[in-house]
């Protein structure tokens, strides 16, 4: 069999940059899963996986320069987004280090026995250990943060799962710098390389979900992609665990007191959010409910300055550039649809932003106009202009689920007025986060922070982002009547390790 070339691509020109890899075979797949299956004993030691860790973040550090080049080449998404998403990147690598380090992420919980309680309770000991070998399919349009050294790949490594990316075609070259540097720190500390393994190829990720070695998997993209393997995880005669992000509409309403109290600079603020990286967030604001009267028309004068004035931009591949012209002039031209900025092609390789006006009404009956609740990749949003709250219930009533939820308040109602509790209790069971005058562009890392959502924003309950990502990867085992000498050190009544734990029902450290 010929090998099918894997090349690295200059969005701003449509010009092959050069030669980076050759796609998987089924061959190469299988080596690469056995591959990582075997070195998954250098992870079992949580201090040197902490160091290793550490170390791929001050590696990715010191190549900053190149990596940012190489990603902005293929990408163009900027040197400035790019050394963001990078320092972002190198501090969710630590992060998850210090998580390691403390170990609550075990939830060692210890029951010893009681002959009082009905029925009797015996000596228990539980804890979580980690899968196995993981599957991670990188995002196009994050290069670090959600690609080879991007969440999936941190939180599984912490959790001591050893990884097999599917690289996205749209980065492939930085995904091999990439890839190279956490080889190089996993070397360093004496964990085969082969705990980060990298594949290429449609075909290959297709495979990758499939190999029986495969105990989980981590995904970002498109609902159809994204479902398609989902789909393919729960059909193997060992069906796993499929962690997927697979598209989001992040509705936003925006309350008639918000509107007359500061249409405009709400208007400012859903042009940067929604232009935010040419429109490539996967948290981009898609649907924003606007009262009619002269608050909402304020807003939507503000918005419409703003998005004109906002320059066209290149999108992370031509396909992508494709489906959104088409995408925007299909939505443009349904009855009773008004576009104020006109979204749609700029030159040869670029797009301009642009938003679609409509009348609420519409969206909640159903028909040509659900394409309007369908997420549409890149610089575009649509307005729903609504007379009452009705319209805004019945509109909210029929959307799938969110990764994003946004209401934007006056300062009266956000003092705690009964109907804007109301409508945050409304927005709840659509999205995994909330808003309350923000924009949802931008996902901090943090403990508390939950990026997920109802399906068909993600196929689970669990974040990709933050600390608690990590319990994707574990699975929890109870030891009963186990003699002391044959637990693990972490369970053992003296606590060598000194790990968090709940003891008896009383949490210790």
């Amino acid at each position: 069999m010929t090998a099918v070339q894997v090349w690295s691509v200059d969005p701003r020109t449509g010009k092959q940059r050069e030669a980076v890899a050759v796609e998987a075979t089924a061959e190469d797949v299988d080596a690469a899963v056995r591959a990582a299956h075997a070195a998954r004993a250098g992870l079992a030691d949580r201090t040197v996986r902490a160091a290793f860790l550490r170390l791929a973040a001050q590696f990715l550090e010191e190549s900053a320069d190149a990596l940012i080049a190489a990603a902005d080449a293929e990408t163009a998404l900027g040197t400035a987004r790019l050394t963001g998403e990078l320092a972002r990147t190198r501090y969710q690598l630590r992060a998850f280090a210090d998580i390691v380090d403390e170990g609550a992420f075990l939830g060692i919980v210890i029951d010893h026995p009681d002959d009082t309680a009905t029925p009797p309770v015996p000596d228990l000991r539980r804890w979580k250990v980690p899968l196995g070998v993981v599957a991670v399919y990188s995002a196009s349009n994050f290069p670090f943060a959600f690609s080879v050294p991007g969440g999936d790949t941190a939180s599984a490594l912490a959790a001591g799962c050893p990884v097999v990316v599917k690289a996205h075609p749209d980065h492939p070259a930085t995904s091999e710098l990439v890839a190279a540097q956490l080889r190089r720190a996993a070397a360093h500390h004496g964990i085969d390389e082969a705990v980060v393994g990298l594949v290429h190829g449609f075909d290959a990720g297709v495979r990758l979900v499939s190999h029986p070695l495969i105990t989980a998997a981590g995904f970002t993209g498109s609902i159809r992609g994204g479902r398609a393997l989902f789909d393919a995880a729960a059909a193997r005669p060992v069906p796993i665990p499929f962690h997927g992000e697979l598209g989001s509409l992040n509705p936003v309403v925006v309350t008639e007191a918000a509107a007359a109290e500061r249409g405009a600079d709400i208007g400012a603020g859903l042009a940067g959010s929604m232009t935010l990286g040419v429109g490539q967030f996967c948290v981009k604001p898609g649907l924003v409910l606007v009262p009619e009267g002269d608050g909402g028309d304020q807003l939507v004068k503000s918005l419409a300055g703003t998005v004109a004035d906002t320059p066209a931009g290149v999108l992370l591949d031509a396909r992508m550039r494709e489906n959104f012209v088409a995408g925007a002039a299909e939505r443009a031209a349904l009855p009773g649809v008004g576009a104020p900025v006109e979204a749609g092609p700029g030159d040869e390789h670029t797009v301009r932003p642009g938003f679609l006006t409509v009348d609420a009404g519409h969206l909640g009956e159903g028909g040509a106009h659900d394409l309007l609740l369908e997420e549409c990749f890149g610089p575009l949003t649509v307005v729903a202009r609504y007379t009452d709250r009705d319209q805004v219930t019945a509109v909210l009533s029929r959307l799938p689920g969110n990764l994003t939820a946004t209401v934007q308040l006056s300062g009266a109602e956000a003092d705690g007025d009964p109907s804007a509790a109301a409508l945050l209790a409304e927005l709840t069971p659509l999205a995994g986060r909330v808003l309350v005058n923000g924009w949802p562009t931008g996902v901090a890392v943090a403990p508390a922070q939950h990026h997920g959502g109802p399906y068909p924003a993600t196929t689970s309950t669990s974040t990709s982002v933050g600390g608690t990502a990590v319990e994707r990867w574990l699975r929890p085992v109870a030891y009963q009547t186990t003699p002391e000498a044959l637990l693990p050190p972490e369970l053992r009544d003296d606590n060598p390790l000194r790990l968090p734990r709940r003891v008896d029902g009383r949490q210790e450290n």
